[in-house]
């Protein structure tokens, strides 16, 4: 009975959890059939919204293009209905200018009837003109009895003549307008290449005196027995020259460079007080070689303010120029000057300025090594300049400006000229008229202490001496003997600087009258 009323409880217990089951899931259901109205309904509303927005949307792209299309086609009628005016008005011009050229055409038809008529004419005159010129040939023939080659030569020559005649006078005429406009020009050149050039008007002067604080010290600079003086002059190549002028002594050398070694090396040896031969040789060598380094900058210094590009080797002579002076002018400034002035004149003429500055600066470079070389310095400077392959016009510049050999180039005659502007100006060379005419005078009194010389004349400031021998009484083996022998005594009894040239000439003349 136990397990009957267990059994009869399972099957009531599982029929009530089946039926709460039931019950529960036909809440379930029931709730959710109502969330998925709401759900559904919640749907439906949004769609029908967005399909309202997506109407209205659309609604309005449409009346967009529609606005856009209907404001494209007035454009596009506006545009026809020009294009038509156009056209129609186009039309009207050339069915005006149709009627135009059917007017010219009737013209040109009428012109060229006239001209067929007048041609006509003309041929019938030309045929009268004809004969008639015939007629008066034969009568000029027969009148003047010469047959129509010998007329046509005869008219040729009187016409040649004539041509003749013409083009000289107007050649002469040309040429004498050349003349005039050259040498105008070239005044202008000049003047302006002076006008733009500024230059000091007072030159550098390389002293040769050396200050001492009391004659005591002349003693000190002599030596016991002339030791340190000797040693002196043996080191630096100089004479030293001690008289009675007080607190002076006289440095002596016709090399600049050297004398101006001597001068700076004494000057130490007077404020240090030691002087014997060994600080002598001590001295000397130091100061040497602080000139070396000063003049390598005065070289540098000047080929900068040129703006030129030089060897390595050209440095020191452009510097060893800033202590030659000619005339009382500094030669490194005179080059530079000539450098200037060669660039300006080389540009008014059109031709390369930078050349011409070049052979300007570099003209005299000789005289940096005439004292140590046998030559005039524009003679060294062109072999000096060869050896490293300068242009053809700076060599002939720098030996051809002085007239020593023909100018090559343009460029020489144009340093030749700006060399005169530097020499010339007011203020450049100090040398006084009575110096100058004694030293050429010296020149022509030595020449013509010779037997056989009839005249001596003194050139090219005294750089060249020009002999007339009489041909009466001296041969060719003569003269040249003679003029060796006037060579010689000018280098034994003059001093000078560089070369002097001595030419001999020799003239033969046989004069006979006719009577």
């Amino acid at each position: 009975m136990n397990i009957l009323y267990v059994a009869i409880g399972l099957v009531v217990g599982a029929v009530g959890v089946f039926v709460a089951v039931k019950l529960m899931a036909n809440n379930v259901l029931a709730k959710s059939r109502v969330e998925a109205e709401r759900l559904k309904g919640a749907a439906l509303a949004e769609a029908q919204s967005k399909a309202r927005e997506v109407d209205q949307a659309n609604r309005q792209e449409q009346q967009k293009r529609k606005e856009q299309f209907d404001r494209e086609t007035d454009a596009t009628r506006s545009e026809l209905k020009n294009l038509d005016s156009r056209l129609t008005k186009r039309e009207d011009t050339l069915d005006r200018k149709l009627d135009t050229l059917s007017v010219k055409e009737k013209q040109l038809d009428d012109l060229e009837s006239r001209v067929s008529q007048r041609d006509k004419a003309l041929a019938a005159k030309e045929g009268q003109l004809s004969q008639v010129l015939h007629e008066q040939r034969d009568r000029l023939l027969q009148l003047t009895n010469l047959s129509p080659e010998a007329a046509k030569e005869m008219l040729l020559k009187r016409i040649e003549q004539d041509c003749k005649l013409e083009a000289g006078a107007l050649i002469q005429k040309i040429t004498e307008q050349a003349q005039d406009e050259a040498k105008e020009k070239s005044r202008q050149i000049v003047l302006q290449a002076i006008q733009r050039y500024a230059a000091e008007q007072t030159s550098d002067h390389t002293v040769s005196t050396v200050n001492i604080p009391s004659d005591d010290m002349k003693g000190r600079v002599i030596g016991r027995e002339g030791r340190n003086i000797r040693s002196f002059e043996k080191a630096t190549g100089v004479d030293v020259i001690i008289d009675d002028t007080p607190g002076v002594v006289v440095v002596s050398c016709f090399d600049p460079v050297r004398r101006q070694v001597a001068r700076l090396s004494l000057e130490k040896l007077v404020q240090d007080g030691r002087i014997h031969p060994a600080r002598i040789e001590e001295v000397v060598a130091a100061t040497g070689k602080e000139m070396e380094e000063e003049l390598i900058r005065i070289g540098k210094e000047a080929a900068q303010e040129a703006n030129l590009q030089l060897p390595k080797a050209f440095i020191p002579m452009l510097g060893r120029l800033g202590f030659r002076t000619s005339y009382g002018q500094n030669v490194l400034k005179h080059s530079m000057e000539v450098a200037y002035l060669s660039q300006v004149i080389a540009d008014e003429l059109g031709l390369d300025g930078n050349l011409a500055r070049r052979a300007g600066l570099l003209h005299d470079i000789g005289k940096a090594m005439d004292h140590e070389q046998e030559g005039g310095h524009p003679q060294l400077g062109k072999e000096f300049m060869r050896r490293f392959d300068e242009p053809e016009a700076v060599l002939n510049a720098a030996e051809g400006h002085h007239g020593d050999v023909p100018p090559t180039t343009p460029y020489t005659m144009i340093v030749m000229a700006a060399d005169a502007i530097s020499a010339s100006r007011p203020g450049a060379r100090r040398e006084s008229l009575e110096r100058y005419v004694k030293r050429l005078q010296e020149l022509e009194d030595l020449a013509m202490s010779f037997e056989g010389v009839r005249q001596a004349y003194a050139i090219q400031a005294g750089r060249e001496v020009r002999v007339i021998v009489d041909a009466k009484l001296v041969d060719d083996r003569i003269s040249a003997k003679i003029c060796r022998d006037i060579a010689q005594k000018i280098e034994t009894e003059l001093n000078y600087p560089g070369e002097i040239k001595v030419t001999m000439i020799r003239e033969v003349r046989s004069v006979e009258y006719a009577r």
